[in-house]
């Protein structure tokens, strides 16, 4: 079957005069002279095959051909400008979809208010987040699986850009009847002696390698323990006993009878944390995603 050659033009100027019944205001609506409307009906006449107007002295009304294709021609005309609009929004980074990755830490802390912020500014973008260690961040932006990643220590690699907006300080997760609980700010040489409950280094290289590299320089090497890939089961095993941990900060957030929280010294340790991109990502989207980032953060 053939598809119908139809003149969006021919369409509205279709819709008009049926509206009207009148083409002198036809015209006027339109912004031209009754002799182009006449030739747009016309031509869109022998499209169909058949009058779409019946035409008298003074009065003009649709045909039973008319009136058949009025609705699809209003339709027609509402789903173009629905495209237009789409397609404009999408071209300004205000319509489609964005997918953000995220470490889980950050919803203790920026997720919430950057994803807020973000929606609340551009309320018709779709948003598919997923929670996903640091280092599968990484190979997702690369294989194009997330557009955006929230994660921490961002390794310098090919391809990707990354921009930090939060240094948060690290402190020390103790079991609750430890000795060291007992004390405001924990020492971090004052470890040296415990197992450590860690994240396991494949979940995020850099970062595993910043805690280790804060215990070097306290003088020691610390005695791997347990791992876990999340902080809710890191602050889990620590109550159990089974080790300590040093942790961003926002960990603190996470509410367990038998885990105490405490500062350490020296107190300028910091974990980056940034948002990771792909460099030949130039998708508006994006852009209006990093610019919340930035204003929010």
């Amino acid at each position: 079957m053939d598809r119908p050659e139809l003149n969006l033009q021919q369409l509205h100027a279709f819709t008009v005069l049926s509206e009207e019944l009148h083409f002198g205001r036809a015209a006027e609506r339109l912004g031209i002279a009754q002799p182009p409307l006449s030739q747009q009906i016309r031509r869109l006449e022998a499209k169909v095959g058949h009058p779409l107007f019946t035409r008298g002295p003074g009065a003009v009304a649709l045909t039973a051909a008319g009136r058949q294709l009025l609705p699809a021609a209003r339709r027609a005309l509402g789903e173009v400008a629905a495209g237009l609009d789409t397609a404009r929004r999408a071209g300004s980074g205000e319509a489609g979809l964005i997918r953000v990755g995220f470490a889980a830490s950050l919803a203790l802390t920026v997720l919430p208010g950057l994803l807020r912020t973000y929606r609340d500014r551009y309320p018709q973008v779709r948003m598919e987040i997923r929670e996903m260690t640091s280092a599968p961040q990484v190979t997702a932006l690369h294989e194009h699986v997330i557009d955006v990643g929230l994660l921490r220590e961002p390794p310098d690699e090919p391809g990707l850009a990354a921009e930090a907006i939060l240094a948060e300080e690290f402190i020390a997760v103790l079991p609750v009847a430890h000795p060291l609980a007992a004390r405001r700010v924990v020492p971090v040489e004052a470890l040296a002696d415990e197992p450590f409950v860690l994240l396991p280094r494949g979940a995020g290289p850099r970062f595993h390698d910043r805690i280790l590299g804060l215990c070097r320089s306290a003088g020691f090497e610390p005695r791997l323990g347990q791992e876990a890939v999340e902080w809710q089961t890191v602050c889990a095993l620590v109550e159990a006993g089974l080790g300590v941990s040093l942790a961003p900060a926002s960990i603190r957030r996470i509410r367990l009878n038998g885990v105490a929280y405490r500062r350490i010294s020296p107190n300028d340790a910091r974990t980056t944390v940034a948002v990771a991109w792909r460099r030949d990502d130039h998708d508006p989207l994006l852009a209006r995603f990093l610019a919340a980032a930035r204003s929010d953060l």
